[in-house]
């Protein structure tokens, strides 16, 4: 047990300070957003939305997403990660304790707007930081690192958040939000302010490329909106199939998802570490992930069996670990090729897409065609994106790109 435990250690081993001091600044961060979770909760009991209006502010949320992810790479890019970090994480933190005076619904959408464009350039710039601070060897582990820290501050912020709502009602979530983003500021500023955290890698092209300009990057960038498509649906309309089709209660169907979290937290990293090391290269291992996801819809339509929930848990889960590290991990490498921040923007913005349009298309699908349509329509999805990462190995093979 204790070979295990150190063998389990030793993943985390190599990784520089400044990516540690990184993740934690990235999990203060999310813990911070404590405030997303039960934004539709706000908007509905304390400013008397309807849910339709409620469904325009979440687009205007997704929107904000893309809009801060295209500024943030394009700033980043100027005038470099660290600026673009202490900027995004401040303001944030006052627009957190500002959003709670929009009480119009004019006035809220264009607060969370501002609120994620803000918040949201952030994320390529620290991405650029990330790779910036590790060794050539070590950015993918050091991409599973930062998802760590995304995914404890994902799982404790609600948590959190729940108690602080019980107790001092959303004006203090609200304040907390802005509070910690704040926090997390001042953190930065003194353990990677550029006088003291020295890049790793700070390589300098000489007539950098656009990532708009390069052909395989546009497909690789249409498989994944076509990946986190698909992937979310397991946090929007899953749910309410374990729900209305297996009669789950809330508890469990939180054990179903919390499954998710703990198998990331605990095989994540070692299996990124053996994969590594592998012969197998990125664009391979992210189709292989996404070939794990698409299964795991596929295998719902099965039969009616519970187990099958449970299996369909694991095939995404492990299809989660594989395709976006290696994913994230190909995007760092082709941004060597010239402008950082916008090829790393363009590979967030893939999210944020997704997260724009995926969720409602999902929920339109199961109300107009049932569940079993919708697990086939979201695996001919995912046939696509397999297509697409299939022709974009072919190329880069052909090109000898391959990594």
């Amino acid at each position: 047990m204790t070979r295990i435990v150190n063998q389990y250690i030793d993943t985390f081993k190599g990784l520089s300070r400044e990516v540690w001091w990184l993740a934690l600044i990235t999990f203060i961060n999310r813990s911070g957003t404590m405030v997303i979770p039960f934004l539709s909760l706000y908007l509905t009991e304390d400013l008397d939305f309807s849910l339709d209006e409620v469904g325009w502010v979440m687009a205007a949320f997704g929107l904000g997403s893309v809009v801060g992810t295209w500024i943030g790479g394009k700033l980043t890019d100027r005038i470099g990660f660290y600026k673009v970090m202490v900027r995004s994480l401040l303001s944030t933190g006052v627009l957190f304790v500002l959003i709670q005076m929009a009480e119009t619904f004019t006035q809220t959408c264009i607060g969370i707007f501002l609120v994620m464009v803000v918040a949201d350039t952030f994320r390529p710039a620290m991405f650029v930081a990330m790779s910036a601070y590790s060794k050539a060897e070590n950015k993918t582990r050091s991409v599973t690192l930062i998802r760590l820290a995304i995914n404890l501050g994902y799982s404790g912020g609600p948590a959190i958040g729940g108690f602080i709502i019980a107790h001092f009602g959303y004006s203090g979530l609200f304040w907390i939000d802005g509070v910690t983003c704040v926090l997390a500021t001042l953190l930065m500023i003194k353990v990677l302010n550029p006088k003291v955290a020295k890049p790793l890698d700070d390589e300098k092209v000489e007539n950098p490329l656009s990532p708009y300009r390069d052909r395989p990057y546009w497909i690789f960038f249409l498989a994944m909106i076509i990946f986190s498509f698909i992937f979310i649906q397991y946090f929007s309309t899953m749910p309410l199939y374990y729900r209305n089709f297996y009669y789950l209660e809330e508890f469990e169907i939180g054990l179903l998802l919390g499954l998710n979290g703990f198998l990331i937290f605990v095989f994540e990293m070692p299996l990124t570490n053996w994969l590594e090391n592998s012969k197998y290269t990125k664009i391979g291992l992210s189709l292989f992930g996404l070939i794990l996801t698409v299964i795991s819809f596929i295998v719902l339509n099965a039969g009616y069996w519970i187990g099958l929930v449970l299996v369909g848990i694991l095939f995404m889960t492990i299809g989660e670990m594989i395709g976006f590290p290696f994913s994230n991990a190909f995007a760092m490498e082709r941004s060597k090729r010239g402008l950082k921040g916008q090829y790393l923007g363009m590979y967030v913005m893939s999210f944020s897409i997704a997260h724009v349009f995926g969720h409602t298309f999902g929920l339109r699908l199961i109300d107009n065609m049932g569940y079993e349509n919708t697990w086939y329509i979201m695996s001919v999805l995912g046939l696509l994106g397999i297509i697409l990462l299939i022709w974009l190995y072919q190329i880069l093979k052909k090109r000898e790109e391959l990594a």
